[in-house]
């Protein structure tokens, strides 16, 4: 007969349920996903990334902005900068990218 807890489970429904618990995939973090995105981006433009100026988690997984210096230039305000949009799945492979911008790195965003 299989040994009980004091809640009267047995010793293989408590293994069952740590056994489905440890098949949920991890919760992820914005850095995480922020790290990946810039990664995966690097392998496939072959240019570091600079930054990531926004992440956010969506339904099936995680968006992000990365930006990449694209050609470099002096005087340094002069090199050409561009944003990409990137998508990553649940596990955090990179599913989906586009340029979604360029512009010189000295360009400041003015607001109307």
């Amino acid at each position: 007969m299989a040994a009980s807890d004091r809640n009267g489970r047995s010793e293989g429904t408590r293994r069952g349920r740590a056994g489905e618990r440890a098949k949920r995939p991890p919760k992820r973090s914005a850095a995480w996903a922020m790290r990946s995105a810039a990664e995966q981006l690097f392998e496939l433009l072959g240019r570091r990334p600079e930054s990531v100026s926004a992440v956010k988690p969506v339904d099936d997984g995680w968006e992000a902005d990365v930006e990449v210096l694209e050609l470099e230039r002096v005087p340094e305000t002069t090199s050409v900068m561009a944003t990409y949009h990137v998508k990553l799945d649940e596990e955090g492979d990179l599913v989906a990218y586009e340029r979604t911008r360029r512009y010189a790195r000295g360009q400041i965003d003015r607001r109307v």
